[in-house]
């Protein structure tokens, strides 16, 4: 009997088809703003993570014609010299999204930073405004991970409308705005965390199952029902027996593909939908420009 394997959703190319997407709306306002969107990538410290992924945001920009304003601040920068910096990019013109990368070093306060920028200018879509807007499901910027899971599960056309959607994870960065999203589209929403007890019993009910918890292979294949649509939002690197790393998501993903009908690879999945949501917020600002 022939094995069934999950469907993927692929991140990647629909990512990649986004992009296009932007590029081709960046060169139709160009002429009428009379500028490229500009991204203004702040970045503290030297964590090889972090250096990266900006690397990849600012590799992505220049794809589809963003100017970059990133900033790389040494590690002893001051939360002063920072908020100053955030000043002169929300007065700067030629900035249409401002970015906190993180984490940051101990000494500096992050959610103090993001307080200070503008939420017209909020790439991240984490200010308490636009997260407001959410709540009362007006427009604004969205958070980008979340935003880049609804875009995904559209592209697939799987349906949400009356569908029970479990969050694991409650985090202001994915789990809440999360499931903000899903109830904007009328799914029936659960958000379970660490302290939940009988994780399994609640995860087995979701139609939709979506797993934002920092937590290697948390997600097993007893745990999802059949058929279910799977988002893995982890990354985290583990490190094995050989000493080589390599990056796994939380959902054990051998186990869970012959239960489940979709399922996100890491990498390769959300990731790559969290920057073009990053670009698709810029765009969306520098758009506004025509309507001010």
């Amino acid at each position: 009997m022939e094995t069934k394997t999950a469907k993927l959703l692929d991140g990647k190319a629909l990512a990649a088809k986004i992009q296009q997407e932007l590029s081709a709306n960046i060169t139709e306002l160009q002429p009428q703003i009379g500028r490229p969107p500009g991204l203004a990538v702040l970045m503290v410290g030297d964590n090889p993570a972090s250096a990266a992924y900006v690397r990849g945001k600012e590799r992505a920009c220049t794809k589809v014609g963003i100017a970059s304003f990133g900033k790389h601040f040494p590690t002893e920068t001051t939360q002063a010299e920072l908020e100053d910096v955030i000043a002169a990019l929300n007065q700067d013109d030629r900035v249409d999204g401002i970015l906190v990368q993180l984490p940051l070093p101990n000494h500096l306060d992050a959610v103090t930073l993001l307080y200070q920028i503008h939420p017209d200018k909020d790439a991240d879509g984490l200010h308490p405004i636009n997260l407001g807007r959410l709540v009362r499901g007006e427009p604004g910027l969205r958070s980008c991970t979340p935003a880049g899971i609804i875009r995904l599960l559209q592209e697939y056309k799987i349906p949400l409308q009356g569908k029970h959607a479990v969050v694991v994870g409650r985090s202001i960065l994915v789990g809440k705005p999360m499931a903000l999203m899903l109830l904007e589209a009328n799914a029936t929403v659960t958000i379970a965390h660490s302290r939940s007890h009988a994780l399994e019993e609640i995860t087995k009910n979701a139609d939709i199952l979506i797993a934002a918890v920092g937590r290697p292979g948390l997600i097993t294949g007893d745990m999802v029902k059949p058929g279910a649509v799977v988002v893995d939002v982890g990354m985290n690197r583990v490190t094995h027996a050989d000493g080589n790393s390599s990056l796994v998501g939380d959902v054990n993903f051998d186990s869970v593909k012959g239960v489940a009908e979709f399922l996100t690879p890491v990498p390769g999945g959300v990731g790559p939908m969290t920057v073009a949501m990053l670009l698709q917020n810029t765009v969306n600002s520098y758009s506004q420009k025509l309507k001010n």
